[in-house]
């Protein structure tokens, strides 16, 4: 039976008379590290770095991400001549910085015993100043952003290894070896090292953040823990790599479940845990969490300085301010990621625009510390509206043609200060807009990276509220009026759109739950056919979607690598 109350009892089970074994008095050390794709030697000196404060710190052995070396996800730098050569080199040259403390990390190794070019997803033990021992990871997810088939052949050998100089057991499960509760596979690695004498489940990982994944996290591990009676060290890789965000969150569990240690989210840490002489654990209801919208807010902004840091993109970005919630969010993300030297913000009105939206968007560069530029579009407004009555005749509205090129006159605008300036632009559309289409390409989808576009308007509200804690940030007028584009006389998004919280609901089941035409539930205050029009909506404007940037992903289903449907389709269902 589990040892953890509420636990479930699947099968298999050790015999109840294998009792858990501590490893001695070893010093367990964990260190989050925020490696960059490719950056081989970088990547080997963050893990110098993280040993030598752990043997200081006292610790016996020291446990690193998955793929720590090559940073995570490389894809298809794998099949790029000489990067495996150059990594296994750098695994290499790790080896003296073993000879005083051990050091678990992730690697890519070549497959033994199989074709030249196979290579493995592997747990590496360094101890002694060599290479002691490996395992491949056995279960190879190919769901959501993961793609691990493709790359990496399936570990077969699931057997304990032991530490040199302790008694201790580890069990070597690299990330999804651990995830059998959450996935339907046919083996369960967990129970394999178990019942091959285990003391300890040694899990690095390099697990994808979305807002609420932490605490998912440690209740799946918890159950790990529980049904198989052994503690587990999991060891997540922190920081942004393209779209996907990982937020460390590491920890120790004792066989119960309880928290021995954790580090913070969203930062590199290291700790270390005595794992004879330990605090009671902690219940991982009771520990400190970071609600949904710090979350999100601490994610993006990790997001994005990596995005500009890892790159070295200099010398900063620039966002086209409308006085709406959404681009001066993004400026307060920004101005959060990169610092207000980094960061200019360029207000364009046009013929609709209100007065009261280019003074907040004056307002907001001033309460942020950015740069300001004014940028009248009107004259070129005018100068398209005689070439429209050249191309269409003379009328007094053009329609979605003359809205339309007030926004690809911005984009140009914003496009032309990053090449003359160096600048990237952070396009500002959130993920509701994205869904149904409103937005317009080559205009405010133009950019290098789209901040919100994994962010429903529900949750840009929540965010910029949260912007202004400590004091007005953004705007009250911009966070309480109506939204409106501006692109036409008294317009409102609720011209076009149902009301944001009956459209949110509606996304939600259909992008996260999966829900279709003939699923998805009308929310109060919606009828049948406008559920079923936005559904049609979503649907019809994949082609923008795939002209959009990228997309910081915070949700379990983002636009991008982790949602793959045809553009060219006829499924109404």
């Amino acid at each position: 039976m589990s040892r953890c109350a509420g636990a479930s009892a699947t099968q298999p089970r050790a015999p109840t008379d294998i009792r858990l074994r501590y490893p001695g008095a070893m010093k367990l050390a964990i260190a989050q590290v925020n490696p960059t794709v490719g950056d081989l030697s970088g990547n080997r000196k963050l893990v110098e770095e993280a040993a030598d404060k752990a043997r200081a710190a006292g610790a016996d052995l020291v446990v690193l991400p998955e793929l720590v070396l090559t940073g995570y996800p490389p894809m298809d730098l794998l099949e790029r001549d000489g990067f495996v050569r150059d990594q296994l080199r750098e695994l290499e040259a790790l080896e003296p910085a073993s000879r005083d403390i051990a050091i678990v990390l992730g690697a890519v190794l070549r497959a033994p015993g199989r074709r030249p070019n196979e290579l493995t997803n592997s747990a590496v033990l360094l101890a002694g100043g060599r290479h002691v021992t490996d395992r491949a990871k056995s279960l190879l997810p190919s769901y959501d952003v993961f793609d691990e088939r493709r790359y990496f052949a399936r570990g077969e050998n699931r057997s304990v290894v032991a530490l040199p100089g302790h008694d201790a057991k580890l069990g070597l499960a690299v990330c999804e070896d651990l995830w059998t509760d959450q996935v339907a596979y046919e083996i369960e690695p967990a129970a394999e090292l178990q019942a091959d004498g285990a003391t300890l489940l040694v899990n690095p990982s390099a697990s994808p953040w979305h807002a609420g994944k932490p605490l998912e996290r440690r209740a799946m591990f918890r159950t790990v823990a529980c049904q198989h009676d052994l503690p587990v060290a999991f060891v997540n890789q922190v920081g942004g790599n393209d779209e996907l965000i990982f937020d460390g969150g590491s920890f120790v569990m004792d066989e119960r479940g309880r928290v021995l240690e954790h580090l913070p989210l969203f930062e590199s840490a290291l700790a270390v845990v005595d794992l004879k002489n330990r605090e009671p654990g902690i219940a991982i209801d009771a520990l400190d969490e970071l609600d949904r919208v710090e979350q999100l807010e601490a994610g993006l902004v990790l997001g994005i300085r990596d995005y500009f840091f890892k790159q070295n993109l200099p010398p900063g970005a620039v966002v086209g301010l409308s006085g709406g919630i959404d681009s001066a969010l993004t400026a307060h993300l920004a101005v959060e990621a990169l610092g207000t030297e980094r960061v200019t913000g360029v207000a364009m009105p046009g013929p609709f625009s209100s007065q009261h939206s280019i003074e907040d968007a004056l307002k907001l560069s001033e309460r942020l510390g950015i740069t300001f530029r004014k940028v009248d579009i009107s004259p070129l407004y005018d100068a398209y509206r005689r070439i429209f009555a050249q191309l269409f005749g003379e009328k007094d509205d053009y329609g979605l043609t003359q809205q339309n090129i007030q926004s690809r006159i911005r984009g140009a605008i914003l496009m032309a200060i990053s090449n003359a300036e160096n600048r990237l632009v952070l396009a500002t559309g959130n993920k509701s807009e994205l869904s149904v289409g409103y937005c317009t390409l080559y205009g405010d989808t133009v950019g290098g990276l789209a901040v919100l576009g994994d962010v429903y308007k529900r949750d840009v509200y929540a965010l910029a509220r949260h912007a202004n804690r400590r004091g007005e940030r953004i705007p009250a007028n911009t966070i309480e009026k109506p939204p409106s584009a501006e692109l036409a006389p008294d317009q409102l998004d609720s011209d076009d759109l149902p009301d944001y919280e009956v459209l949110d609901a509606l996304l939600e089941q259909m992008i996260e739950g999966g829900r279709n035409a003939d699923s998805v539930v009308a929310p109060r205050g919606c009828t049948r056919e406008t559920a079923l029009a936005v559904v049609r909506r979503v649907d019809r404007n994949e082609y923008k979607r795939r002209q959009t940037p990228l997309v910081l992903r915070t949700s379990p289903k983002a636009f991008g690598s982790g949602r793959r449907l045809p553009i060219v389709h006829r499924y109404s269902g």
